[in-house]
């Protein structure tokens, strides 16, 4: 780990104390997505209400530069044009489920709203892959569906929840349970996690 990644966590813990004991839970979780990227694999993300909004928000992290400017790949950059590669930024590639409207909303409809997620891993998800699902309780079950599925295709999955124990805890291969049990206040934990979690993939890898 290069020591600027090492700073992106200390710092974490030095803002967000209660957070340190899942620093093991925490570094495993960015273990999983680096190891998912070195494999060239991809994250899915999903959660409900507030908990969506953290999916898209991690996706946006990691789709363009969060703390640091990255470069495209020269060999990309060679075949367009100049001023459009410098308007591109190194990318790590992330899907929001939580963002197909056209899809939910007819799946949900037509089918059932509890498989909706784990009908889209089912279908973009491979074993390269991390789902990442937030939920507050752990036991939202269109999550849980979701997470089964991507054990079953072979990938992983990193749990984000408040301090209770939880089906998702029981399947995913990390569990990051913030001590807060009402939901704004997990969500509010939830955030710094995340954006620590981008940061240090970051620095990593670019």
């Amino acid at each position: 780990m290069k020591e600027t990644t090492k700073a992106v966590f200390d710092e974490l813990f030095v803002r967000y104390p209660s957070l340190l004991g899942e620093k093991d839970n925490i570094m495993d979780a960015f273990n999983a997505l680096l190891e998912t990227y070195g494999a060239r694999g991809k994250v899915l993300v999903c959660g409900n209400g507030g908990s969506a909004a953290d999916a898209e928000h991690l996706c946006g992290e990691l789709l363009k530069s969060f703390k640091k400017r990255r470069e495209i790949p020269s060999s990309i950059a060679m075949k367009i044009r100049p001023e459009l590669a410098a308007k591109l930024e190194g990318a790590l590639p992330a899907i929001s489920l939580v963002s197909m409207t056209g899809f939910l909303s007819a799946f949900a409809n037509d089918v059932s709203w509890e498989s909706a997620f784990a009908q889209q891993v089912l279908s973009l998800g491979d074993e390269r892959d991390v789902l990442v699902a937030f939920s507050t309780s752990g036991n939202s079950a269109n999550c849980v569906a979701a997470a089964e599925v991507m054990k079953a295709k072979g990938g992983k999955v990193v749990a984000l929840t408040g301090s209770a124990e939880s089906k998702l805890s029981r399947i995913a291969d990390v569990t990051i349970r913030v001590g807060e049990k009402e939901t704004f206040k997990v969500q509010e934990l939830h955030l710094p996690v995340y954006h620590a979690l981008a940061a240090a993939i970051e620095e990593e890898l670019f």
